[in-house]
This record gives C-alpha cells, structure tokens and sequence, in this order.
C-alpha cells in the first residue's frame, strides 16, 4: 500500500502531518534573522599606505604606481581603485566574485611585501584589510572630466583637477545628500581647497601682533 491509498484509507494521519509541517515552516520563518543590509565577504582588498608630509604626486610615482604593478599581477583581479592624497595612499582591488576573500588577501599581502624594498624607507608599513559592508550599503560612482573638444571646434577645454574636484563637492555631493536614506557622501581623489594667509611682519610688528 502506497501512501497516496493509506492517506485516502486514513486522512486524518496526513491531516495531521500537513498542520505540523505547516506550523514547523511558519515557527521558522518568523525565527529566521532577516537584514536589511546583511554582512556578506566580498573579495575586495584595501591596501593603505603613509607617509606624513609627502605631496600627492610624489606618493603617486614613488608609491602608488609600484604597488599597482605588482598587485596587477595577481590572477583573478577584476578592478584596481587608487586614491592619493596629501601623505596617505589607499589601493582597493577588486577581485572576481569566485576568488575566496583569505586567498585574496594573502595575494595581495605577498604582491605588496615584494616591493618594499623599493618603496621609501620613511613610508610606515603598509596595511593590508578586507573591505567589510558590515551594516552599510556603499554605492560608487566615478567622476572624470571629459575628453578635451576637437582643434576648432566649439566647446569648452578640458576641467582640471580643481574644477571637478570643486563640482563634485559644491553640485554633486550637495544634491547626493538630499536624496532619502544618503547618510554621508565622501569624495576620494581630486584636490582639496584650501585657503592660504600671508602676514605682513612689518604691519604686526607695528601692532605688537606675534
């Protein structure tokens, strides 16, 4: 007798058996901890590297562009993002999406240790993370001026540094953080604005100004 027949013979065996596999799935369902944003790995690494005082075009070609040739190597690699500013470096590589987050980040840690030696002696060792989404939803966007107008056409040059840095921060960010659930909007690259204030020694000299 197969269980088709006995439950037509019997139905009040599978009756019962449909409500309890109906509750056991109902208990779990409401058991089960569901997030909004859950944590997951992602083979993403952040190699950070400082060196205090040290002027962006300096870090670039003594620092960022040799751990970028070596990290290159590596097999599996799907982006490389370097961010340079006034003494600090920071290179995150992207890795495919099958490449194990250990492996990854042990590839990257060997990739950096075989250019050290190369790197300046004043540059404090650089660190080597995992990117964690613990908790937050990052969205990226990149921003890059674009290609310079034809010889004798219309149209404006090329935007330098400072003016796409400026847009970004005076248009971009401002309408970004307007959006509902943006909680905090940051530029990495470009050029930061900064005021210079040159005092005259003979005029606070005069008003006993030290």
């Amino acid at each position: 007798m197969n269980f088709s027949s006995f439950s037509i013979k019997n139905p009040i065996p599978a009756i019962m058996l449909f409500v309890l596999l109906s509750l056991a799935g109902l208990l779990s369902y409401r058991s089960s901890a569901v997030q909004d944003f859950p944590d997951i790995e992602l083979p993403i690494v952040t190699v950070t590297a400082a060196l205090p005082g040290a002027a962006p075009a300096q870090l670039e070609t003594e620092v960022a562009r040799k751990i970028e040739d070596s990290v290159a190597t590596l097999q599996g690699i799907k982006n490389i993002y370097t961010s340079v500013l006034d003494g600090s470096v920071q290179i995150t590589v992207e890795f495919v999406l099958e490449k194990p987050l250990s492996e990854a980040v042990n590839d990257v840690r060997d990739a950096v240790a075989r250019v050290r030696a190369d790197l300046p002696s004043e540059l404090r060792d650089p660190s080597v993370t995992k990117a964690s989404t613990a908790g937050r939803v990052v969205l990226t966007f990149v921003a890059a001026p674009a290609a310079p107008a034809a010889s004798g056409s219309a149209g404006k040059s090329r935007i330098d540094d400072q003016d796409l840095s400026w847009f970004v921060d005076n248009s971009v960010t401002k309408r970004l953080l307007n959006v509902p659930g943006v909680g905090a909007v940051k530029r990495m690259g470009g050029v930061n604005r900064e005021i210079r204030i040159e005092l005259n020694a003979e005029k606070m000299t005069a008003l006993r100004v030290t």
